[in-house]
């Protein structure tokens, strides 16, 4: 049952995945917290382990950078592999001032400067990308219990990383987005395609507002708090 991207058979992967974009935060991830992490997925050097988390089984794969990434993994994964619930752990930087580095967002839902949502076969709309209530409601829960700054609201999926217009972000911001990133509109369109759960959970690595941000090895082994959220609603 192998795919164009993925090396694995039926059974490989758990119900539910975690993707972080990173390669070797999925590889964090698994040596981190799975027990009896087995690597289930190597092409494209996209690593993909199952293991267990406190008795439950769960996969960890990177999904790369961007929504064509994003799209193709979590379409396979939902697809072809039986998973029902895609998690994705990442990075996001901050638009509004309140935010600090470390804080964790939760993507109620996202926005796109994207032609991503020109697929749909709606014509002269735009769909409305939204994660898993149910997942939301549990993220918030185990946010208070753990006493952790978090946000949830809107997130901005952009295709540009180098924005020509630098001063873009404002217009979102004054709009109330609370971050962007570069996954979640793929995700969350997957998953309503298809009729399965999905939720983005961010630690904030940069504010446009502060010359702040995280290192590189703090992006990958500093997720702690975020990570542990993600895995405690894992299902």
């Amino acid at each position: 049952m192998s795919t164009p991207h993925i090396h694995a058979k039926v059974g490989d992967f758990a119900k539910t995945v975690l993707m972080p974009g990173d390669p070797l935060r999925a590889k964090f991830i698994a040596e981190t917290y799975l027990k009896d992490a087995k690597l289930v997925n190597t092409v494209r050097n996209v690593f993909a382990y199952t293991g267990t988390y406190q008795g439950k089984r769960v996969s960890v794969m990177a999904s790369g950078m961007g929504m064509p990434s994003m799209g193709i993994y979590s379409w396979e994964l939902y697809k072809e592999f039986g998973v029902e619930t895609i998690i994705r752990v990442g990075t996001t930087g901050a638009y509004q001032k309140e935010i600090k580095l470390f804080d964790i967002l939760i993507a109620q839902g996202a926005s796109t400067d994207s032609n991503w949502s020109s697929q749909f076969p709606i014509k002269g709309a735009t769909f409305s990308a939204l994660g898993s209530y149910e997942l939301i409601e549990k993220a918030v829960r185990d946010c208070q219990a753990k006493k952790l700054p978090y946000r949830v609201g809107n997130v901005l999926s952009s295709d540009v990383f180098y924005d020509a217009d630098p001063n873009k972000w404002k217009a979102w911001a004054d709009l109330g987005v609370l971050g962007v990133e570069m996954e979640a509109y793929a995700l969350y369109s997957n998953a309503a395609r298809l009729g399965k759960k999905a939720l983005a959970i961010m630690t904030v690595s940069d504010s446009f507002h502060y010359h702040e941000i995280l290192t590189p090895e703090q992006r990958e082994k500093g997720l702690k708090q975020m990570l542990e959220v993600a895995l405690a609603i894992a299902e």
